[in-house]
């Protein structure tokens, strides 16, 4: 088969094993550098080291009101923060050029800390965990569809399983958007999601559904604007096992008609999955040959049951 283009990620340049840290030295991760980094482009950057900083510096702290802190050198006490504010708004117009397809960031960076950063009182006392960092901040109020997931958080199985599902998904739907966007090809890519969104939860597919079948009374570059954060949002919840075995067993439901010892050796396949003796992979390899067998169209063009390799790959390590 043809590949797509690979996914864009931007990504924490420290996390590439590139040494921009305060100290001088790096936060290397295996997962980013071995598994993810083989299967996509990586556009890395350093706020700090871009804003001016140099390597290496006294390390900076978010301080003040945690909905607006400033951004402040240790020991010098020097104030960044017009400065890393100017810079990233120029960074971030630039990246949304870019096609990217979701970004990796530093846990707890004052720069690039997606949540609970420490936010320092301006008159001394502990920290509060309540700061997204600085430069984060701006990516996520100007890129609000891209996902996001910090270095920490993929250590999750769930969450990292999640973060991959959503940077494919995203990388399809600006393929969509990039050739055209029409109501039938919406619709079309809407149909191809619907297993992958009901294993997330049935909220969320029934939400999207309504907007579908809503296409004719709005704009549609605004219905698809809305949908795709729908859709982006109804994958960030995470999938779990108890989703996917009723999302089984409703595919399943298409071959009520197939032999018995082919119908019982899904059904086995599904409850192994269910008991934890099989990945997921196991009862999804035979649904989909079974669609084969039998010429189920629907089933075949689901994105669930034939994600693109290389997503398959890393889901298989989460």
């Amino acid at each position: 088969m043809t590949l797509a283009p690979r996914p864009r990620l931007g990504i924490s340049a420290c996390l590439l094993g590139r040494a921009v840290r305060y100290d001088g030295g790096h936060k290397r991760d295996p997962f980013c550098v071995d598994l993810l980094g083989p299967l996509v482009d990586w556009v890395p950057l350093c706020p700090e080291v871009e804003v001016g900083m140099p390597v290496p510096r006294p390390p900076i702290r978010l301080v003040g009101r945690s909905e607006a802190p400033a951004l402040i050198a240790e020991r010098t006490g020097e104030d960044w923060t017009a400065r890393m504010a100017a810079w990233a708004e120029a960074r971030v117009e630039q990246l949304g050029g870019l096609g990217l397809d979701g970004y990796v960031t530093k846990k707890d960076s004052p720069s690039c800390g997606l949540e609970r950063v420490r936010v320092h009182p301006l008159r001394g006392g502990p920290p509060r965990r309540e700061g997204v960092g600085a430069f984060v901040a701006v990516l996520r109020a100007r890129l609000p569809l891209l996902p996001i997931e910090e270095e920490g958080r993929l250590h999750d199985p769930l969450l990292r399983e999640s973060f991959v599902e959503r940077i494919f998904a995203h990388a399809r739907w600006q393929r969509l958007v990039g050739e055209g966007l029409t109501r039938g090809g919406l619709v079309a890519f809407h149909t191809a999601q619907k297993l992958a969104v009901l294993a997330h939860g049935v909220e969320g597919y029934r939400r999207l559904g309504r907007l579908v079948a809503d296409l004719k009374g709005r704009p549609l570059r605004q219905a698809g604007q809305a949908y795709a954060a729908l859709l982006l949002a109804a994958l960030a919840v995470p999938a779990t096992r108890g989703r996917n075995v009723n999302v089984l067993q409703h595919a399943a439901g298409y071959f009520k008609g197939a032999p018995g010892g082919e119908r019982r050796e899904l059904e086995k396949a599904i409850a192994d999955y269910r008991r934890g003796r099989v990945p997921l992979l196991v009862p999804q390899t035979l649904l989909r040959s079974a669609a084969r067998r039998h010429g189920v169209d629907w089933l075949l063009g689901q994105a669930w049951l034939g994600p693109d390799p290389r997503e398959l790959m890393l889901r298989n390590h989460a």
